[in-house]
């Protein structure tokens, strides 16, 4: 049940929605009853109003609820595998801007995290805001030894703003869960759970500084992108104090041209930074919006971006990494039915699932795109008609997979903005081919070998002990099954194929050991290496179980 002291909040939320005539989402949802009774006594919607489309009125509504409100409306708009695509556009115009707090606060608040006067730790402090937002806010500073430095400082009782309206939110998603008709589909509590998650990211700056310093390290040199240096001896997890960076926004076009900076060259680096941060580091920005993606106009033989607000950023899975690196390559070769076998594969899809049905599913999707020039192909927008289709045969999204989604999407608009003749695909597919090289190489399984040679050599004492175990329960079950003949030898054909297996299985576990032993501690024991390894892959092979006729 709704808490009571929720109740006026909650009016003035259906109140709102009811002016910018969003009717649907008060009535199909049931939110509020009451409010039927004096709608006619609520003022109609302007003509300006009415004649705006749904999702410009959404959007007018979230901004007036509130700054918590337009997150949930962000979130909402990289969902564009639940929301139609001309509400998504609208939603994604949405801007996380607010008046800023006093910078008497703000200095107040710095001495305080940092325990000391701002006079003593910097040369100058700004108290005017550069930008603020619903959750921070950043002042322009001077370090001591002159380098220029910005400080972002969380906004005063910002916390128990949050919990109010998070409450809020989830009561909102809660009578929508009950009584909205496409709940299955929409999932509002999950929605929900994603924004209290991605506002508590936020609220701890000290993650955004570790995000930004692991970001840095992966680009170290800087050629491609840059990321400014985090300064930790004036960072706290309610300040975060960086280095100045200076460029222009990513989608200043108009300025990028003035600076003499060959846009096309531009974005084709774009594209690639996306599959590097993806593929290559798994570590990805998944907030790169034109606002936080910034070009170096000072660089003009050898262009680059700018990275800022670190806030969002996504990583994938192990396994998952690889089965999306090779579902983008069968997209590439338009292999369809290998599409198919890879969502099914990596578990995303029931595997009841028939192929040829996902398949002919695919096809249908994918083939009109490849009708128009490979430069008017938009990656992100077929993989989004790509998950609403699979969403037919139960496909279940990660929300890392949804991050990664509208950071493509972002990446692709601001590359299509900076050369609208783009052809992401010609760009994209050697550079994901080149990083499945490198990342699966023999030489990189060396590597994954080394690492894991202290934790096999941990666990093989364990081994026969194990197998015994393994054994001992085989043998139990062909006790309780003499009773039936029939039962009785297919059991001990298992047992015998379990076994073979066990036996195999610990001389391949051994042979491997015996590899990455050879690999760490001999000098020159590549070869001595490769052969103890393909000899333990060749055990495991002998040992699998072979099919009954």
């Amino acid at each position: 049940m709704t808490p009571l002291r929720l109740a006026p909040r909650l009016l003035r939320v259906a109140a709102i929605l009811l002016r910018y005539q969003l009717d649907d989402l008060v009535d199909g949802a049931h939110l509020f009853r009451p409010l039927k009774i004096v709608r006619a006594f609520l003022p109609r919607p302007s003509a300006d109003v009415r004649a705006l489309p749904r999702g410009a009125r959404l959007r007018l509504a979230l901004n007036e609820l509130g700054p918590i409100f337009v997150k949930a409306g962000q979130v909402l708009s990289t969902r564009r595998d639940l929301v139609p695509a001309d509400v998504a556009d609208e939603l994604a115009l949405l801007q996380d801007q607010v008046p800023p707090f006093p910078g008497t606060e703000a200095r107040a608040i710095v001495e305080r995290e940092l325990g000391a006067s701002v006079d003593t730790l910097f040369a100058s402090f700004d108290e005017t805001a550069l930008a603020s937002a619903s959750i921070a806010q950043v002042h322009a500073a001077t370090l001591r030894d002159g380098r220029e430095a910005v400080v972002k400082v969380l906004r005063p009782g910002i916390d128990q703003r949050i919990a109010r309206d998070v409450d809020l939110l989830h009561a909102l998603g809660t009578l929508a869960q009950r009584w909205h008709p496409n709940a299955d589909k929409i999932r509002p509590l999950d929605v929900v759970a994603e924004v209290e998650k991605m506002l508590s990211n936020e609220l701890d700056l000290q993650r955004e500084g570790a995000s930004a310093s692991l970001l840095r390290r992966n680009f170290a040199t800087g050629v491609d992108l840059y990321v400014p240096e985090i300064f930790w001896d004036f960072s706290t997890e309610r300040v975060l104090t960086l280095e100045r960076v200076h460029g222009v926004s990513a989608d200043d076009v108009a300025a990028i041209e003035a600076a003499g900076i060959d846009r096309k060259r531009l974005a084709e680096k774009g594209v690639r930074l996306f599959y590097e941060q993806v593929f290559r580091d798994n570590f990805f920005h998944a907030d790169a919006h034109p606002g936080n993606i910034w070009v170096d106009t000072a660089r003009v033989d050898e262009p680059r971006f700018i990275a800022l607000d670190f806030g969002i950023m996504g990583s994938l899975p192990e396994a998952d990494q690889y089965w999306l690196a090779e579902n983008f390559i069968a997209l590439f070769e338009r292999d369809y039915a290998r599409i198919a076998q890879l969502h099914v594969a990596a578990g995303w899809m029931p595997g009841t699932v028939r192929i040829d049905e996902l398949e002919a599913a695919v096809r249908t999707v994918c083939e009109p795109y490849f009708t128009r020039p490979l430069s008017q192909i938009s990656i992100a927008e077929l993989v989004v008609k790509l998950f609403q289709t699979a969403r037919r045969f139960e496909l279940t999204l990660q929300p890392q997979l949804i991050l990664l989604q509208k950071t493509l999407l972002n990446i692709e608009g601001v590359g299509r903005m900076l050369d609208p003749e783009i052809d992401i695909w010609a760009v994209a597919h050697p550079v994901l081919k080149r990083i499945l090289r490198e990342r699966y190489s023999p030489r990189a399984t060396l590597r994954e070998f080394r690492r894991r040679a202290p934790e096999w050599l941990h666990m093989a004492p364990q081994i026969p002990e194990l197998v015994r175990d393994a054994l001992r329960r085989v043998a139990s079950g062909e006790k309780r099954e003499v009773a039936d003949p029939v039962a009785l030898a297919a059991a001990r054909d298992d047992a015998r194929q379990t076994r073979r297996l066990l036996a195999f299985t610990m001389l391949g576990s051994a042979l491997l050991i015996c590899a990455a032993l050879f690999a760490t501690l001999l000098p020159h024991g590549f070869w001595p290496a490769v052969t103890a390894g393909v000899a333990g892959t060749l055990a495991f092979v002998a040992g699998w179980p072979r099919g009954t006729r």
